[in-house]
C-alpha cells in the first residue's frame, strides 16, 4: 500500500518548439488572459522544470468529492465580525456596535439586522466563529486566506507577489482536480485585486507552482483606482459616501470572434495551427504536444461552448434573474459563479470589493447599511436558493471569509468624520453553506468583546483542508515545485463537525 503523497498529474517538459506553438496560437485572433499562461509556458527554455512532472498513473486516486463544486467569496479588507455574525450586545460601549441582532430561522443563532434575507435561510448555512490567524497586516492577511496556510512563506514581501509564494486555493485546486469539458478547473472573478496604489495583492498566484499555474483570471472589470463597492448603484467612497465611479463597466470577455474570423477563414487558421503542430516529430511531440493542445483546446472551447456565452454573459440575464441576484457587480459575480460550476468548472473564487473594499476603518455603520450589506444579503441569498431549486447546493460548498475581522475596539481615524474598526487577525468569523454543510450549526465562539476565540480555535489551514475535502483531493495529495520538491496540499484538518 502506497503512504507517500499522491502526486499532481502534470505534464512533461517543453521542447524550444513549444515556443513556436505558442506564438502560433496568436493566428487565431484571441485576446483571453490564459493565452498568456500559455507563451509563457513556451518561452520558457528546453528542460526546465514543470511543477509535479511526473507521469499522471503515479498519482493516488482521488477520493470521492463530497461537493465537487466550491465557491470561494473573498471578502478583501476584513468583513466586520461585530457587525454581522457574531454581534456582541451586551459588550460595553466601545465595542458594541450600532447594529442590532435579528433571530433567524434557526432558534438561538442571530445575524445583523441589515441580513434580513440571509437570516432566513440559516437552515442552508453554518458559521464559524473562531477562525485566527496572527497577523493585522493586509498582505499578510490575504497571503494566509487565499492560500490556506498560517504560516509565511520564505522571502515572503508585502508590497508584491513573488515566485516563491505559497499557490492559492485557486491555484492547488486547478492543479489537483480534474477537468471537465476542456473548461479550467479553477477561475477567479470578476478581477485581480489590486489595491488602488496599483499594489497587485500577494496570495492570488501559482507561487511556487509557477505561472503556469496562476488561475484564471475573468476580467469583467476594469480597475478603477476610486472604485469601491458593488457599483453602479453600491458605489462609495470612504470620505465622501456614495459616489459611483465614472466609465466602470462589468462586462463579460469578448469571446466573439475577431472580425472578419469566422467560418471558412477561421477553419484555415485551425488547420495551419495543425500543420504547425504536425511538424514536431518523435520525443518531443511528446513531451510537448499534450500541454499545448490543452491551451489550444481551451481557447477553441471557450469560443464554441455556448455554456460559457450563457455563464459570462450576465449582464444580458433575464430580467427577474438580475433582479433577484442584483444588478451590480456584487450579483453579477456571484450570478456567474454559479453559471460557471453548473457548466464545469470545480473552483469558482469571487472577489467582492476590490481596493480592500471591506476596510472599514471609518464609516463604518453607514457604508455597511448602505453600500455592503444589501448587495451581499441579496446575492448571497439568490445563488443559494438557485443552487437548492436546481439540487445543486449539496454539491456546491460555498465558504465567505476576508483576509481578518475587525477590532474589539471601535476607533475613529484622525480627521474622519465617523467611526469604524481598524485590522484584527485574532478572529473573524467564516460563512459555510451548502457541500454537505449542517445547516443551521455554530462551530466556535469568540469571547465577550469578540476579540478572540473562546472555543475550538480553526485556522487558515482548517477552512483551506475543508475546500480540498470538499473537491475530492485526498489528503496525502502533493504538488512539486520547480525544483521537484513536494509540497503537501493539507496543512491542516477539514473542520470538524462542519459537515
Amino acid at each position: 500500500m502506497n503512504h507517500g503523497p499522491a502526486s499532481v498529474p502534470e505534464h512533461p517538459r517543453l521542447g524550444r518548439r513549444a515556443a513556436i506553438q505558442a506564438g502560433a496560437i496568436g493566428l487565431l485572433g484571441l485576446g483571453m488572459n490564459h493565452l498568456a499562461a500559455l507563451r509563457a509556458l513556451g518561452a520558457r527554455a528546453a528542460g526546465a522544470n514543470i511543477p509535479g512532472a511526473q507521469p499522471a498513473d503515479t498519482a493516488t486516486p482521488r477520493a470521492t468529492p463530497k461537493a465537487a463544486r466550491v465557491i470561494y467569496i473573498f471578502l478583501s479588507g476584513g468583513l466586520s465580525q461585530q457587525e454581522s455574525f457574531d454581534l456582541k450586545p451586551d459588550a460595553p460601549d466601545g465595542i458594541r456596535g450600532e447594529f442590532r441582532p435579528i433571530a433567524t430561522r434557526t432558534p438561538g443563532i442571530h445575524i445583523s439586522e441589515h441580513l434580513p434575507e440571509l437570516a432566513k435561510r440559516s437552515h442552508l448555512w453554518a458559521l464559524v466563529r473562531s477562525l485566527t490567524h496572527p497577523s493585522n497586516d493586509h498582505s499578510v492577511g490575504h497571503m494566509m486566506m487565499l492560500t490556506g496556510r498560517s504560516a509565511i512563506p520564505q522571502g515572503f514581501d508585502s508590497a508584491k507577489p513573488k515566485p516563491s509564494d505559497w499557490p492559492s486555493i485557486a491555484a492547488v485546486a486547478g492543479a489537483a482536480t480534474p477537468r471537465r469539458d476542456n473548461l479550467p478547473p479553477a477561475v477567479v472573478l470578476p478581477e485581480q485585486l489590486i489595491h488602488r496604489t496599483g499594489r497587485v495583492i500577494p496570495g492570488q498566484f501559482g507561487g511556487l507552482m509557477g505561472v503556469q499555474r496562476d488561475p484564471w483570471f475573468v476580467e469583467a472589470c476594469r480597475f478603477n483606482a476610486n472604485s469601491y463597492g458593488a457599483w453602479p448603484r453600491y458605489g462609495f467612497h470612504f470620505e465622501r459616501g456614495g459616489e459611483n465611479p465614472q466609465g466602470y463597466v462589468f462586462q463579460a470577455p469578448n469571446l466573439a470572434l475577431p472580425e472578419g474570423l469566422a467560418g471558412d477563414r477561421f477553419q484555415r487558421r485551425l488547420q495551419l495551427l495543425e500543420q504547425v503542430g504536425c511538424q514536431q516529430e518523435g520525443l518531443e511531440r511528446l513531451a510537448t504536444n499534450e500541454k499545448f493542445d490543452r491551451y489550444r483546446q481551451d481557447a477553441i472551447s471557450l469560443l464554441a461552448d455556448p455554456r460559457v456565452y450563457r455563464a459570462f454573459d450576465v449582464t444580458n440575464a433575464e430580467p427577474d434573474v438580475q433582479d433577484r441576484y442584483g444588478r451590480n457587480v456584487f450579483g453579477w459575480s456571484l450570478l456567474m459563479a454559479k453559471r460557471l460550476v453548473t457548466s464545469g468548472v470545480n473552483l469558482v473564487q469571487v472577489n467582492l470589493g476590490n481596493n480592500e473594499t471591506w476596510d472599514t476603518h471609518q464609516s463604518m455603520f453607514p457604508i455597511l447599511k448602505d453600500y455592503l450589506f444589501p448587495p451581499t444579503d441579496r446575492a448571497l441569498s439568490a445563488l443559494l436558493d438557485d443552487l437548492e431549486a436546481e439540487g445543486l447546493l449539496d454539491s456546491t460548498l460555498i465558504v465567505m471569509a476576508g483576509e481578518f475581522g475587525r477590532t474589539p475596539k471601535i476607533s475613529t481615524l484622525p480627521g474622519a468624520k465617523q467611526p469604524g474598526r481598524d485590522h484584527w487577525g485574532a478572529v473573524q468569523t467564516v460563512f459555510f453553506a451548502g457541500g454537505g454543510v449542517h445547516g443551521g450549526t455554530v462551530i466556535g465562539s469568540s469571547d465577550r468583546s469578540g476579540g478572540h476565540p473562546a472555543t475550538a480555535p480553526q485556522k487558515p489551514d482548517n477552512m483551506a483542508a475543508t475546500i480540498y475535502q470538499a473537491l475530492g483531493i485526498p489528503a496525502t495529495a502533493a504538488w512539486h515545485d520547480e525544483v521537484d520538491r513536494p509540497h503537501q496540499i493539507y496543512s491542516g484538518d477539514p473542520i470538524p463537525g462542519l459537515t
